[in-house]
């Protein structure tokens, strides 16, 4: 998702992708959220105003880079060069494009203010199609290379963030899909938006009728591995370094001894979007150590889950349980604390890819070997749930790292001038 890569007439790359993570244009986007068009763009299109955007991205390369863009046939995502190199032609699947910032969710046409801001044409982007959209006429050079035969059908599916949710069968309305990987992020299958300026939840497609609503991190694997290698120096992180560190935060009172770490490293997105921010560890005193940080990390990027969770009930959406998924639901004391923290029923599903279990859901959908997602069978599922007495506590904890960000918004941006 997010993805931006400027291409020619013929498919090929004038340019390395930019990723969701670059924050080049993160003044561009400040500049759109102060304009008059800031709300309708993000109600029109159902994504946030954020650097992570194709259409923030594509502004600034015609800002900075002139000659790039003007000899950019196509402005596409690293899902739409495969597809390209698949069946030599430029298509989008409506999920991906709600992601731009360029796509306008009702009418599922390229949204023409978006086109206009950016300064480019419907043409310079792919043509919209369904996520079930599918053929099977592969380039025959590459049959042999994939090992296929000609007749095997390619369905272009939808993104990882919305496909997590089918994955890990988080479908139902009280249901929330919490993926923890190198990023995190929180999401809701509904059958309309749900919009939020002020926190911009995203409004991302998983098909015509249903939309996956909720708030991405930055930060939540990444900051562990950004802990393990600096403290103390290491450039090769294995798994056993992984396990020591949880195994230490067991260790740890719950509350981290008053230790309350805001998890900013990368700036942050949900609830924010606020690239200027940064990590901060509050309430330091002699009697905290390395173990102590350990935990005040994982707590804090429960703290920030739990922002965006709170977020989407503010909306009228009432949340009874998190479906987890991703690379560190192996860690039983970090899903001990995310229940703790939220408050909520916490459910691992055994799938290290939710987003991969999710689209071929989708493809036995689309070839009507299923009729919906509801119906899947829900199997290797392990529960937790949440401990009444640290959740009251955690609660005091939260209403204070809730308003750290408030308080400390405007010394970030100072030093984050000082430092740019």
């Amino acid at each position: 998702m997010h993805s931006l890569i400027p291409v020619d007439k013929n498919g090929v790359p004038l340019a390395n992708m930019i990723t969701w993570a670059d924050l080049r244009s993160a003044d561009i986007a400040e500049r759109i959220r102060a304009s008059g068009n800031g709300e309708d763009i993000y109600r029109k299109t159902g994504t946030p105003i954020h650097p992570m955007s194709p259409l923030c991205k594509i502004i600034w390369l015609r800002e900075n880079d002139k000659d790039l863009f003007s000899s950019t046939h196509k402005f596409i995502s690293i899902k739409e060069l495969i597809w390209f190199r698949l069946f030599n032609e430029f298509k989008i699947d409506i999920s991906i494009a709600s992601a731009t910032g360029l796509f306008d969710i009702e009418t599922n046409l390229w949204y023409t203010k978006s086109l206009e801001l950016a300064g480019i044409y419907s043409e310079n982007l792919s043509t919209p199609v369904s996520t079930g959209y599918s053929r099977n006429d592969c380039n025959a050079s590459l049959l042999s290379l994939l090992n296929i035969t000609a007749d095997v059908s390619f369905i272009i599916g939808a993104s990882d963030g919305c496909l997590a949710n089918v994955g890990s069968f988080a479908v139902n309305k009280d249901e929330a899909a919490v993926t923890i990987g190198t990023s995190a992020a929180v999401r809701l299958m509904s059958k309309t938006p749900i919009y939020n300026y002020d926190a911009m939840t995203f409004n991302y497609k998983l098909d015509e009728h249903t939309f996956i609503c909720g708030g991405a991190l930055n930060n939540g694997g990444n900051v562990v591995q950004w802990f393990l290698k600096n403290f103390p120096d290491k450039k090769v992180i294995t798994n056993e370094d992984y396990e020591n560190l949880f195994h230490k935060v067991e260790k740890v009172n719950a509350g981290a001894d008053g230790l309350i770490f805001l998890p900013y490293l990368n700036g942050e997105r949900a609830p924010h979007w606020d690239a200027k921010s940064c990590g901060t560890f509050f309430g330091v005193t002699a009697q905290h150590s390395q173990l102590t940080f350990s935990r005040a990390i994982i707590e804090g990027i429960c703290y920030a889950l739990n922002d965006v969770l709170k977020t989407i009930e503010t909306g009228g959406h009432t949340i009874s349980q998190l479906t987890v998924s991703g690379g560190f639901v192996a860690s039983k004391i970090w899903m001990q604390i995310l229940a703790d923290i939220t408050g909520k029923r916490v459910c691992i599903i055994q799938s290290y890819d939710a987003s991969a279990t999710g689209a071929a859901y989708l493809g036995l959908k689309t070839m009507n070997f299923i009729e919906g997602y509801t119906e899947l069978p829900k199997t290797n599922m392990e529960f937790l749930e949440p401990g009444l007495s640290n959740h009251k506590m955690y609660n005091n904890y939260f209403t204070i790292f809730r308003g750290l960000y408030h308080s400390l918004k405007d010394s970030m941006h100072a030093l984050h001038n000082l430092n740019h």
